[in-house]
């Protein structure tokens, strides 16, 4: 327990006499300072005991008592010890009625107590506090590392943190969600933070805040919030609740709960290494269709993950524009996916921030919901197996639903997803392969998010939104345009009412308001300018899709039969 000059009064060996302010005597004390200088607050700190003779003040000025008085009480020194019979036989009348104005603590040291005596008394006190709180901060580390190692892992630890600070304490996931709080009652106190945690997760870590929130009833709390992880980003946010800032003793408790969280939720790079590094084994192995040796290699690593409905997630970023790295290991059905080390992943860049948000959140999400999810960084790209219907994959419709158009949220959406349909673990080769199918059609219909099942649901044509096709098709009908440009005959119109109508030479005729003659008599100069036969199917199949690629077909004219 800090001293007090109330306790210092009680020491009968000090003989020390209180002359004002006893409503005061409660007030810790810092140290004892002896000073006779007219002014010393400038060297003082606060909560200081000053000791003085009066050598220089000006004790006959009860004005300048008065001004003395109230500086020393602004500073925030706790009370003035006045040693009577050396300047001054006993404490002059104006310096007691000044304390005595301002309630401000006012001791008499008796000539046969020196002040060497008082600052080893407070010296001692501030010494023994000090190691009781040391004391007591080892005795809540082991607490806290029995309650880290229990089974309930952090909700014991917390509980016991909030315990020692007494207060309350909680857990945060990167994204800001709630993870644990302790007491009970504290959860709802707690889910107001998750603002201050989402802007502290914004900052490089290590990161701390101290906020005040409102209790609702009418108490305020004093929340620190500390980032909990040993790298570039944080793992997690712990918050501290109190009623008041925290002691020496609380203090300790708390880094020791930020140290045994950080061992908990921050395993070592070498183990990150080694488990991706497995994990991208066990997906080229099912993207190769060796599913049994997938899953001997896994284990339990990946918990049910592999024995139930998977679905296959491919992301990159935004500003990709369907730009892929090449992959630095060998390419084979897996499609070169190839973990390699953190230094060769920083060499390539990383993956784009909206890509790593899109990690973050789909790990958070398992993690919440006790499920298993494998991730994949390559390069540029994320893959990932999910379960079907679980917490990470409603987590990555959700990531796209508040991105809305690709490349259009910022640093945090900027990633484009492609998500197979739900395949079992001897069917992830092709289900990895609807993923990129997906992707690609995400990236050219300008969407954060396309799932296979919606691959089918649309049209084929805004596929052909490609300068390459746009070239081809330009290039294959050319030369009809310039024929219709220069001449007569409306060849390109022609073209396509006869194939809109499958080769039906009436309706195609009467389509175009001409005589079924005239219309064989354009197909043949088709045929021949373009020197391809219009009864090959496939010469049929990309005239059409040249046709619609290039949305350029002017209207039929009117003629005469």
């Amino acid at each position: 327990m800090p001293l007090t000059l109330a306790s210092l009064v009680q020491r009968s060996a000090l003989r020390l006499t209180v002359l004002a302010g006893e409503s005061r005597l409660d007030t810790p004390v810092r140290w004892a300072h002896v000073s006779e200088l007219v002014d010393p607050v400038p060297y003082l700190e606060g909560g200081e005991l000053l000791l003085i003779t009066a050598m220089k003040l000006d004790v006959e000025d009860q004005d300048a008592m008065r001004r003395y008085v109230g500086r020393l009480d602004s500073a925030g020194v706790v009370g003035l010890g006045f040693a009577a019979g050396v300047s001054h036989e006993k404490v002059p009348r104006t310096l007691v009625t000044a304390a005595r104005e301002a309630d401000f603590p006012l001791l008499e040291v008796p000539r046969r107590t020196p002040f060497l005596a008082i600052s080893k008394a407070v010296s001692a006190a501030v010494a023994a506090d000090q190691y009781q709180a040391v004391t007591e901060g080892f005795e809540a580390q082991r607490e806290l590392t029995r309650a880290a190692l229990s089974a309930e892992g952090p909700a014991a630890l917390l509980a016991r943190l909030a315990a020692q600070v007494d207060g309350w304490a909680a857990l945060y996931d990167v994204s800001g969600a709630l993870v644990a709080a302790a007491p009970g009652w504290a959860s709802r106190r707690a889910a107001r933070m998750t603002g201050e945690v989402e802007r502290l997760c914004d900052r490089p870590a290590p990161a701390s805040a101290v906020v005040s929130e409102s209790g609702g009833d009418g108490v305020d709390d004093r929340v620190e919030l500390q980032s909990i992880g040993s790298g570039r980003r944080p793992r997690a946010v712990l918050a501290v609740g109190t009623g008041a800032p925290l002691g020496t003793a609380e203090r300790y408790a708390v880094n020791s709960a930020v140290a045994l969280l950080t061992l908990t939720t921050e395993r070592s790079r070498a183990l990150q290494e080694a488990e991706q590094r497995l994990g991208a084994a066990v997906l080229r192995m099912l993207m190769a269709g060796e599913a049994d040796h997938a899953r001997a290699v896994a284990g339990s690593l990946y918990g049910g993950l592999l024995d139930a409905p998977l679905r296959v997630v491919v992301a990159e970023g935004a500003s990709a524009a369907g730009r892929r790295r090449s992959s630095k290991g060998p390419k084979g059905r897996a499609g070169g996916l190839e973990a390699g080390t953190a230094g060769e992943r920083e060499e390539a860049g990383g993956l784009p921030a909206g890509v790593e948000a899109l990690a973050d959140r789909l790990e958070a999400a398992a993690a919440r919901a006790g499920e298993p999810v494998l991730l994949v960084p390559q390069g540029d790209r994320l893959t990932g197996l999910v379960a079907d219907g679980g917490a990470a994959a409603a987590a990555c419709a959700e990531f796209a639903a508040g991105a809305g158009t690709a490349g259009k949220g910022g640093p945090e959406y900027g990633a484009v997803v492609g998500v197979s349909a739900p395949a079992g673990l001897s069917a992830a080769a092709a289900a990895f392969r609807q993923a990129q199918q997906a992707l690609s059609v995400a990236r050219r219909r300008g969407r954060v998010l396309v799932e296979h099942e919606d691959v089918a649901s649309g049209s084929v044509l805004p596929l052909l939104a490609d300068d390459a096709v746009r070239a081809f098709a330009d290039g294959l009908l050319r030369a009809l345009h310039e024929h219709d440009a220069h001449g007569r005959g409306d060849l390109v119109a022609s073209l396509h009412a006869w194939l809109s109508r499958h080769g039906q030479w009436d309706a195609a005729a009467d389509d175009l308001g001409v005589h079924r003659h005239t219309l064989r008599y354009r197909m043949r100069r088709v045929e021949e300018i373009l020197g391809r036969s219009l009864d090959d199917p496939d010469v049929r199949m990309e005239l059409w899709l040249a046709l619609k690629a290039t949305a350029a077909v002017p209207p039929p004219s009117r003629e005469d039969r």
